[in-house]
């Protein structure tokens, strides 16, 4: 059995947590409310502040949504609760960022200025013109902005220039030598 899945998930205090029809999720907090559609077969129920996900039979499909399933539920419960937060670095000479708006505007290096749209329940956030903070209550549109804003300039392996995470380490090349 998963050890994962079979784990039963407690719903913290101030946190509503619904089931709809065709397993339906709605999950309301003090940040957010998030609503999300899990595969019909997985059982779940809700009782007594537990959520339990169990599945139907020992097949294969069955067993790797069983996990799947479990931790999507915990990560939307965790989202409403205390959100999730992604930080970037910038590095490289005359590479910054700023906010103007809703908009995240990056000079990175390129003839234009890089603009990219705040998506809905994002937040950009810019301390200082090398490092972005990007957090919300929904893990994947988290993760999903953070990755493509790093997209943009990826840190190359020579000098290490270009957008990274804060906790990412890049390996480094060692440059041409001349010839002897």
């Amino acid at each position: 059995m998963s050890r994962i899945g079979r784990m039963p998930i407690e719903v913290p205090q101030g946190v509503e947590v619904k089931l709809g029809a065709g397993n339906e999720i709605t999950v309301k907090g003090p940040k957010a409310t998030l609503s999300r559609v899990l595969h019909p077969e997985m059982l779940i129920t809700v009782e007594n502040g537990l959520i339990t996900v169990t599945r139907p039979s020992e097949n294969k499909t069955h067993k790797s949504l069983h996990g799947l399933t479990r931790t999507l539920i915990n990560n939307m419960i965790i989202g409403v609760t205390e959100g999730y937060t992604k930080t970037l670095e910038i590095n490289g000479v005359g590479y910054r960022a700023q906010k103007q708006g809703n908009k995240l505007v990056m000079n990175l290096g390129y003839s234009h200025n890089v603009e990219m749209e705040e998506p809905e329940g994002v937040k950009v956030e810019v301390p200082n013109p090398n490092q972005i903070i990007v957090s919300g209550s929904d893990k994947q549109a988290v993760g999903q902005f953070a990755a493509v804003v790093r997209e943009k300039r990826p840190p190359e392996p020579y000098k290490g220039k270009g957008i990274k995470y804060a906790d990412e380490v890049i390996r480094r090349k060692e440059g041409k030598t001349g010839k002897k």
